[in-house]
């Protein structure tokens, strides 16, 4: 069922009404309750699309973008190019959702027909909701019943001659036939980030990347190395990486890259001096640390040679109590990129998947890729360890060279972070574009 506001939404609160006006607001409201019972329960459902990823078929601009239809900003929009029939909105929940409800608040580029549906694999997809002479305001489907994860907005009639326009586009119902997973958190993650350039720079890609991990505003965050180029001295850390990512240093646990060995002043002076005891926080160059059900390893694959750093995971490992475990460096084992498979981390892979680890995050290569589940030798097994390469945080891109077994998603060329949605047994993931669009989306993992 539908209740159409005729006016617009978040619009500025009018003058009270005289008594006898809103007794009679108070006698409607109570007669459509009558008529829709279901309405009265529908505030109890929890909202589940708040921030989750969305993509669109087009976006009038990158400030119209299709993440701000899922923000709950009052003064945010998502906007279609003009003049192009059909248009849709999805967004990715995160996990399959029992979905019992859908409030679509339209600018005044509304839609006079859509659909809403729904979808497993966001690929075919099934119908929720309809409407064919939509008068726009805000329109409210109540007693849904559907499930999966991808829900869309699929107009197919515009009701001017503009495009498609939300302010929001909410989504309520329950995440895997029940209650979110517990000890839910958000992780947002890039490697290969600050190159020598400015937002005053059109072709700087790091206030950009740094811009949407903000927004994202997720529990911390991690670098996985080479987060400032060329050779990373104080004075670049300073005057690049610390205008943009370095407004939520105190949040970031990074690690080095070879990057940071370059620095005339010494191997990792410029990062040592920056970070502090934020990158040395047990007095080393790798340390671990925990969050919910999850224990967190970052490493030096600088000095993966030195056995002082084997010794000390192989300890870290076995005084470890927590059921899921991400470890993160710099170099790949695995990379169809332009530096390819790296060995150098070989022993630290048998030691992680010896313990059942359950993810791997690196950089090096400046791509998005990610690996199904595989052993250190590269054969895939289910109680294998999931690597993502994540080197699109603000470097100059590397192509796509050779392909590796097991390789299953493979993006160069576009900037983005990873946001890493993790609880207490699983996680997921999605690749989010500085445009807000999300380039690419995970399955649902449990940890071993």
């Amino acid at each position: 069922m539908r209740l159409n506001v005729s006016a617009p939404p978040f619009s500025t609160p009018r003058r009270p009404a005289p008594v006898v006006a809103l007794t009679a607001v108070l006698v409607l409201v109570a007669g459509l309750l009558l008529l829709w019972p279901d309405r009265a329960g529908a505030a109890a459902d929890p909202l589940i699309s708040r921030d989750r990823p969305t993509t669109a078929s087009s976006s009038e601009s990158s400030a119209l973008g299709p993440s701000n239809a899922v923000d709950a900003s009052a003064t945010t929009r998502w906007a279609s190019t003009e003049g192009k029939d059909p248009q849709w909105i999805q967004v990715d929940l995160g996990a399959s959702a029992d979905v019992t409800r859908v409030t679509l608040s339209w600018e005044a580029a509304y839609a006079k027909a859509y659909r809403v549906e729904i979808s497993a694999d966001g690929t075919t997809w099934t119908r929720l909701a309809g409407e064919s002479a939509g008068n726009g305001g805000t329109d409210d489907w109540t007693g849904l019943s559907g499930k999966g994860r991808y829900v869309r907005v699929y107009g197919t009639a515009r009701g001017t001659s503009y495009g498609y326009s939300l302010y929001d586009l909410s989504v309520y119902g329950s995440l895997g036939g029940g209650t979110p997973p517990s000890g839910t958190f958000t992780v947002v993650a890039a490697g290969d980030i600050a190159a020598q350039c400015t937002a005053a720079g059109s072709s700087c890609a790091h206030p950009k990347t740094a811009a949407l991990a903000q927004k994202i505003d997720p529990r911390f965050y991690l670098t996985m190395g080479d987060n400032q180029y060329d050779d990373a001295r104080i004075a670049d850390y300073r005057a690049y990486y610390d205008k943009t990512w370095g407004a939520f240093k105190a949040k970031t646990h990074p690690v080095p890259g070879n990057h940071e060995t370059y620095d005339p002043a010494g191997s990792l002076s410029g990062y040592k001096q920056y970070f502090g005891a934020i990158a040395y926080p047990q007095g080393k160059s790798y340390y671990s640390y925990d969050e919910g059900n999850w224990h967190f390893i970052a490493l030096d694959s600088n000095s993966f040679d030195q056995s002082a750093q084997i010794d000390w995971l192989k300890s870290d490992l076995a005084r470890n109590s927590k059921g899921c475990i991400a470890a993160y460096w710099h170099h790949p084992l695995y990379s169809s990129g332009g530096h390819g498979n790296d060995p150098v981390s070989k022993p630290v892979w048998k030691l992680l998947y010896g313990a059942g680890a359950d993810l791997v995050l690196n950089g090096h290569d400046h791509h998005y890729e990610r690996f199904a589940p595989q052993d250190p030798d590269g054969k895939a097994t289910a109680k294998g360890i999931v690597e993502i390469v994540g080197g699109m945080g603000g470097a100059e891109p590397y192509p796509i060279e050779q392909v590796q077994p097991n390789s299953q998603k493979r993006i160069s060329g576009e900037y983005g972070v990873l946001k890493l949605d993790l609880n207490a047994t699983g996680y997921t993931w999605s690749y989010v574009g500085t445009d807000g669009q999300v380039k690419d989306s995970a399955p649902n993992y449990t940890c071993h």
